[in-house]
C-alpha cells in the first residue's frame, strides 16, 4: 500500500525483547511467570486431550457446565489465595460454605425476603472468617489449628441447626441466583415448546468473574494488597516497616470467609435446597487451585489469575474424566497425584 509502512519483527528481535523484559524481572516475578505458563499449558493440554477423546466435550453446553463447576472452586480458591499470601492457610471454607447456605435457607423458611436471607448467609461466612483471624492474630494459634477448629465448629452448627436434614421447599425465587443466566435466548419450536438458542451466561459465572476482578484489583492496586504480599514474604520486616500485620491477616481471613459465604448461597441456590453436608473436601480443591496457579504455600507469591487457571484445570480434569467414563475412585487418585505434584513443584521452586 502506498503511503503506509508495515513493520515486522524478526524472531531475533522478539527474542531480544523477551530477554530484556526477563532481565528486568525479579526472582518472584520470574517464578510467577514460569508457574503461570506451566498452568496455562496444562489447561490447554487437558482441553486438547479431552476434545479428542470425547465428541461432546467441546460444545457450548459442556462449556457452560464446566464454568458452573468451576465457580465453587474459584470462589473458595480466591479467598484461600489471599490467606495463603499472608503465609497462612484456611481449612474451614468448605464447612463455612455449608453453614452460610444453611443459615440462608433456614431464614427463607422462616419468611425472610430472599435478599435479606442471602445477605445474612454471606455475613455468617464473614463472621467465621473474622473469628479465624482473631484466633490466629490474638490467640496466636497456628492457622492450621485455628481453621481446623472452625471447620469442625461450622460443620457441627450446620448439622445441629438442620437436624442433619436438607432444608427444602425454598421456592423458585431462591433458585434464581444459582440457575438464572444473562442473555439467555429462547424461541418457540415447531411443537410449541420453548427452544434454547443460547443458554446465556450463568449468574454464578458472572459473580465469579466480578469477585476475581475485585480481589485482583485489591491485591495489585491498594495498600492492603501490598501489605498482604509483604506480610507473606517477611512478617517481621513488614512489622518493622510499619505494616499492621494483625489487621492485614484479619482482612485476609475475613475475605476468605466472605467469599465462602457467597459460594454457599450460590451453591445452595443452584440446588434450591440448603444442604448441611455440602462442601465436604472443597477446601482441598480450593488450596489445590491456588497452588496449581502458582501461589506459594510459603506465602508472598501468587496471583488471582493463576488461581482461576488452577480452578479450571481441576474442573476440566473432573469433567473430562467423567465424560470418558472414569470411575470416581480413579478420579480421586488422579487429582490427588496432581495436588502432590503441584505442591512438590512449589517446594522445589522455593528451595531454589
Amino acid at each position: 500500500m502506498s503511503g503506509e509502512r508495515i513493520s515486522t519483527c524478526s524472531d531475533a528481535e522478539v527474542k531480544g525483547r523477551f530477554a530484556r523484559l526477563w532481565s528486568h524481572m525479579n526472582g518472584d516475578e520470574r517464578k510467577d511467570v514460569v508457574q503461570k505458563f506451566a498452568a496455562v499449558f496444562s489447561l490447554m493440554a487437558l482441553i486438547v486431550v479431552f476434545s479428542v477423546t470425547s465428541d461432546a466435550f467441546f460444545s457450548v453446553g459442556n462449556a457452560m457446565t464446566v464454568s458452573l463447576q468451576t465457580t465453587s472452586i474459584a470462589l473458595l480458591g480466591i479467598g484461600v489465595t489471599v490467606v495463603i499470601l499472608t503465609g497462612g492457610i484456611d481449612l474451614s471454607v468448605g464447612s463455612v460454605l455449608a453453614l452460610s447456605g444453611t443459615v440462608a435457607g433456614l431464614l427463607v423458611k422462616d419468611g425472610w425476603p430472599i435478599w435479606a436471607a442471602m445477605s445474612m448467609g454471606v455475613l455468617t461466612g464473614m463472621v467465621c472468617g473474622c473469628i479465624n483471624g482473631f484466633v490466629v492474630t490474638r490467640l496466636r494459634l497456628a492457622p492450621f489449628i485455628a481453621t481446623l477448629g472452625m471447620m469442625l465448629i461450622a460443620r457441627g452448627l450446620a448439622l445441629q441447626l438442620t437436624g442433619a436434614a436438607p432444608v427444602s421447599q425454598l421456592g423458585e425465587a431462591f433458585g434464581v441466583l444459582g440457575n438464572g443466566s444473562l442473555f439467555r435466548t429462547l424461541s418457540v419450536g415447531a411443537n410449541g415448546l420453548p427452544k434454547v438458542i443460547f443458554p446465556g451466561i450463568p449468574y454464578p459465572v458472572l459473580i465469579m468473574i466480578v469477585m476475581a476482578i475485585i480481589v485482583a484489583f485489591i491485591l495489585r492496586r491498594l495498600a492492603i494488597g501490598r501489605h498482604i504480599y509483604a506480610v507473606g514474604s517477611n512478617e517481621q520486616a513488614s512489622r518493622l516497616a510499619g505494616v499492621n500485620v494483625n489487621s492485614t491477616k484479619m482482612f485476609a481471613y475475613a475475605t476468605s470467609g466472605f467469599l465462602a459465604g457467597i459460594c454457599g448461597i450460590v451453591l445452595m441456590s443452584r440446588l434450591v435446597t440448603a444442604q448441611p453436608n455440602e462442601g465436604i473436601m472443597y477446601e482441598l480443591d480450593a488450596i489445590a487451585a491456588a497452588v496449581i496457579g502458582g501461589t506459594s504455600l510459603m506465602g508472598g507469591v501468587g496471583t488471582i489469575s493463576g488461581t482461576m487457571i488452577g480452578a479450571f484445570v481441576i474442573s476440566i480434569l473432573r469433567n473430562g474424566l467423567n465424560m470418558n467414563g472414569v470411575s470416581s475412585f480413579i478420579q480421586q487418585i488422579i487429582i490427588g497425584c496432581v495436588i502432590i505434584g503441584a505442591v512438590y513443584i512449589d517446594h522445589l521452586r522455593n528451595r531454589r
